[in-house]
């Protein structure tokens, strides 16, 4: 796998990774914004194929992880680690000294994920989510980067 800067030619393969991703998917515009904003948004390829993106804003010593997703059809491969590896790195060379996110209770997945690279829960935001029946919580995770952490 191979992560690179996305440009909005990527859009399309990101788009249809979001929306078969999540009941509530971005919409371009919020990449665009993304993009337009200076945020390091990322796609990973595997050959020729976009398999999953990350985007990560970096301010003020802190990371804050925006969105982070593997194609449905290429996940438990290693993808999402990968990118997460990379992102925290990025994040450590541009200064931050934490990293943040929010994830879905629901999000098992990305907790299992989030908690194997030592991230701790800090906090709840409720009804942070759209859900179907009307709003999800978030957990609020966070995590110290240290060279080991970004390893």
């Amino acid at each position: 796998m191979y992560m690179r800067r996305m440009v909005p030619e990527d859009l399309p393969a990101v788009l249809a990774i979001e929306r078969s991703a999540y009941p509530f998917p971005w919409s371009e515009g919020i990449f665009r914004d993304c993009l337009r904003a200076g945020h390091l948004c990322y796609v990973a390829e595997a050959g020729r194929d976009i398999v999953g993106y990350g985007v990560i804003s970096v301010a003020a010593g802190e990371c804050h992880v925006l969105n982070l997703c593997v194609n449905p059809g290429r996940r438990r491969l290693g993808h999402g680690t990968a990118i997460l590896r990379f992102l925290m790195k990025q994040a450590r060379q541009r200064g931050a000294k934490c990293m943040l996110l929010e994830v879905r209770v629901s999000n098992s997945g990305a907790i299992s994920l989030y908690r194997r690279f030592g991230f701790n829960e800090v906090g709840v935001r409720p009804a942070y989510y759209p859900a179907a029946e009307g709003r999800e919580d978030a957990l609020l995770f966070a995590i110290e980067l240290t060279p080991a952490s970004c390893t």
